[in-house]
């Protein structure tokens, strides 16, 4: 008789001693199968559950950059007319036009800056904005121009 079956009639129906040990045996084996179930599902879903999970970013040397600031900033057009910092990463390099801003720094014209700035990718960025972020590590010197 199926399991099923044989637990219906244990509970259902009255039943004599020697079937109501043969009923507690399989309620026993349904017990077991049942938490071992409960287990096993409990195991999958945390493993779905935490692969979902981002890993949190880390601030390493290669999400960060080193920037050199120009002392004046230049007309630019980006999505409108503005102004724009002049950037470059090493000294040999040629200014560019930086159109969007570091968050956490303060520009101040007359000075030359170099700054320690990190980058993160930005999903889905609008349209008329940067797919990256970047954020002010250190302002590694000032100097007045």
């Amino acid at each position: 008789m199926p399991i099923n079956l044989l637990l219906l009639s244990c509970i259902y129906l009255e039943i004599s001693s020697a079937s109501n040990l043969q009923c507690n045996l399989k309620i026993d084996e349904l017990m077991k199968n049942v938490t071992l179930f409960l287990k096993g599902t409990f195991t999958i879903l945390s493993f779905l559950i935490l692969s979902q999970c981002k890993p949190m970013p880390t601030s390493s040397s290669a999400d960060e950059k080193t920037f050199i600031v120009a002392s004046q900033t230049v007309d630019c057009t980006g999505v409108a007319p503005m102004k724009c910092l002049q950037v470059k990463e090493k000294e040999s390099d040629s200014w560019e036009n930086f159109y969007t801003n570091i968050e956490g720094f303060t520009y101040e014209s007359g000075y030359e800056y170099v700054l320690k700035v990190r980058t993160e990718k930005i999903e889905n960025p609008p349209m008329d904005a940067s797919s990256i972020k970047y954020t002010l590590v250190k302002q590694v010197s000032k100097t007045k121009k």
